[in-house]
């Protein structure tokens, strides 16, 4: 008998290597996510600032449709030559991306502007409008959707629903139109960020943001603050009740869907109270969706502040971009329009990273 079937083949010596430790991923799923996330703004970048490079190149040459007929041929031909207008289009395209990495949008021909001026000085007055909106359609959608949902199919759940209809499907200037009618024979300003003297004493302060409302606070003046708010509600209603109607839907939709869950059920069946089943299980869970659709919805305010800023005289980049429209100043359409692209992009961005963090279901 061999010392082989003495031993057996279990307490042989295995002339197997040692089974390797499985190797933990370099990245968590969140890392991986977000690279991947990030990588592909780049390609879409690109999309976007080319596609305003070919629209604005359709259009024909910026020069002519501004100047066209006001200057003489020689002084036309000087002023593309200063653009860079004359050369091949496909240097004038590297051109354009290469200004863009370096942060330069280029200039006006109108007024001869920085279009990096406009966002400083303009972009203030878009994001303090923006930001007065979501807090309205925040203030309107999120409770009055929950609203519906616990009364799903009665006479409230309806009425939200019709009125949501309403205030989304109508213009946005057509609805600042109605509340200008509405609230200006009682007095209520209607036009601009505020009223001239504050306007005149806000830039002359030391500190000047371009942000009327945090100007005023670091003024110290009650009256200013007071001033600027005013001024800003019939502007931020407008434009959020677009917001509004959306989210309106949205929360009622995913509460309805989220009070059908097993978990749901499970709390019910322990006795909790269905006050408390929605408030502290379902509206949670419900609200992740509209975290997401918000980054959607900053392109629709973006667009939508461009009638609500022209409406109210409300000097944004909305605002200056219809004027130079108006002026057919096509090099400083083709650097707001740039610009605005990019601020979507990057919006889309952090609202991703939001939702990756805030639902760890969102992975690659």
């Amino acid at each position: 008998m061999s010392s082989a079937e003495v031993l057996g083949p279990a307490e042989l010596p295995s002339s197997r290597p040692p089974a390797e430790a499985p190797r933990r991923p370099r990245l968590s799923p969140l890392a991986r996510y977000l690279l991947v996330r990030l990588a592909l703004i780049v390609p879409m970048m690109w999309f976007l600032v080319t596609l305003v490079f070919v629209l604005m190149r359709v259009i024909g040459d910026p020069i002519q449709a501004a100047q066209g007929g006001r200057l003489s041929p020689e002084q036309i031909a000087e002023r593309q030559a200063e653009a860079g207008l004359d050369r091949p289009l496909f240097t004038q395209y590297l051109e354009y991306l290469g200004g863009i990495l370096r942060g330069d949008f280029g200039t006006t021909l109108t007024d001869n502007r920085e279009v990096s001026d406009i966002l400083v000085q303009n972009g203030a007055a878009t994001l303090e409008l923006s930001v007065y909106a979501l807090v309205v359609a925040f203030a309107v959608g999120v409770p009055l959707g929950r609203l519906a949902a616990r009364h799903r199919d009665r006479f409230p759940d309806v009425v939200l629903r019709l009125g949501a209809i309403l205030v989304y499907a109508a213009p946005v200037f057509f609805v600042g139109l109605l509340l200008k009618l509405a609230f200006t024979p009682f007095g209520w300003p209607s036009s601009g960020r505020a009223s001239t003297s504050t306007e005149l004493a806000l830039s002359r302060g030391e500190h000047e943001t371009h942000i009327m409302l945090l100007d005023a606070i670091l003024w110290g003046s009650p009256d200013m603050v007071l001033d600027v708010l005013q001024h800003a509600v019939l502007p931020a209603v407008a434009l959020g009740l677009l917001t509004g109607g959306v989210f309106l839907r949205l929360v009622r939709v995913n509460l309805l869907q989220t009070l059908r869950a097993d978990f749901v059920t499970a709390a019910r069946a322990r006795g909790v109270s269905e006050r408390r089943v929605v408030r502290q299980h379902a509206f949670r869970t419900a609200l992740v969706p509209v975290v997401t659709v918000m980054g959607m919805q900053i392109a629709m305010l973006l667009a939508g502040a461009i009638l609500t800023e022209t409406t109210f005289e409300w000097k944004g980049i909305g605002y200056e971009l219809s004027e130079y429209l108006i002026a057919r100043d096509f090099l400083a359409v083709q650097g707001i329009v740039t610009l605005i692209a990019l601020i979507v992009g990057i919006a889309s961005f952090l609202i991703d990273v939001i939702v990756a963090l805030v639902d760890p279901r969102v992975r690659f």
